[in-house]
């Protein structure tokens, strides 16, 4: 295996994912989930279980783009998720309609109406919290390792963002606040398979110092590929599981984790490392012509 050899080719896949992403986001923008919109929730109690395909004839009548899952311990209400504003009439027609179609004698219901002000905090909080997060890895890799592991973790950690940014755009999946755990902990995830690998490379550093930088990130990648293949395909194994069989806010939360482990696990193998070995090679031509 032959990374930095090979690195354009990984660096064109990235790129190609990311700026089709970009392209996709400036001519769409992102699906944003009604906690970033604001809009309305309407629980519903039916008192048995019935199919989104059901509970869709009667609410595509005021939102075909509304949200349906079934929550409650034996799935038997429904929660109704949309962007609109839904005046109190329309809510009370909707509830009156499933009262109707499946015989519901008392009405148990819940709704509430949101504002994208919620949305507006939580995206501050997100970026407060991921700059935080970034300066600390810096401040950490430069002090164990060196600044230019920490550029190349950095650039490595924003290539997992976007690649996942990117994905959400492309297929028009609805951004929610659990999007937000998710990418932070993607950012804590990838980083630890990117210390992994270069904590491999500083070792071999030291024990062949006179070998070619190329072999020795080569060398230290090959040696650490199956741990770091056994480790992200463990955890992924759990992620999906929980998409397969978790309920609906379980799902939201495992999706951008499963395209985040995969994003990681390549940037920390054919990404992070070519970049600082370019970092390095810069610096030696800058000695070079001084």
């Amino acid at each position: 295996m032959n990374v930095i050899k090979n690195k354009k080719i990984y660096y064109t896949i990235s790129l190609g994912i990311i700026i089709f992403g970009m392209i996709m986001m400036i001519i769409n923008g992102l699906n944003y989930g009604i906690d970033f919109t604001g809009g309305t929730s309407v629980q519903i109690k039916i008192g048995k279980m019935i199919t989104v395909d059901e509970a869709r004839k009667i609410v595509d009548e005021y939102d075909k783009e509304a949200s349906i899952v079934h929550i409650g311990a034996n799935k038997d209400e429904i929660m109704i998720r949309s962007k609109k504003d839904f005046t109190n009439d329309e809510i009370n027609q909707i509830i009156d309609k499933f009262a109707k179609e499946y015989d519901i004698e008392e009405k148990e219901f819940q709704s509430e109406k949101f504002g994208p002000f919620m949305g507006k905090e939580i995206k501050k909080k997100a970026l407060l919290s991921s700059f935080i997060a970034v300066i600390g890895m810096l401040i950490y890799i430069s002090w164990r390792f060196e600044f230019k592991f920490a550029i190349a973790a950095i650039i490595a950690l924003l290539h997992d963002v976007l690649i996942t940014l990117s994905i959400y755009a492309i297929f028009r999946i609805p951004v929610n606040s659990a999007f937000i755990a998710a990418i932070l902990t993607i950012l804590g995830y990838s980083i630890n398979d990117t210390i992994v690998i270069f904590d491999r490379i500083r070792e071999e550093l030291k024990l062949n110092p006179r070998k070619p930088l190329e072999e020795i990130i080569n060398e230290s990648i090959r040696k650490s590929l199956t741990r770091t293949i056994n480790t992200s395909l463990t955890t992924l194994v759990a992620v999906l599981i929980l998409y397969i069989v978790g309920v609906e806010d379980i799902k939201v939360l495992a999706l951008p984790l499963i395209f985040g482990i995969v994003s990681g696990t390549y940037s920390s193998l054919f990404i992070a490392s070519p970049i600082w070995y370019g970092l390095k090679n810069r610096e030696k031509l800058k000695t070079k012509k001084a």
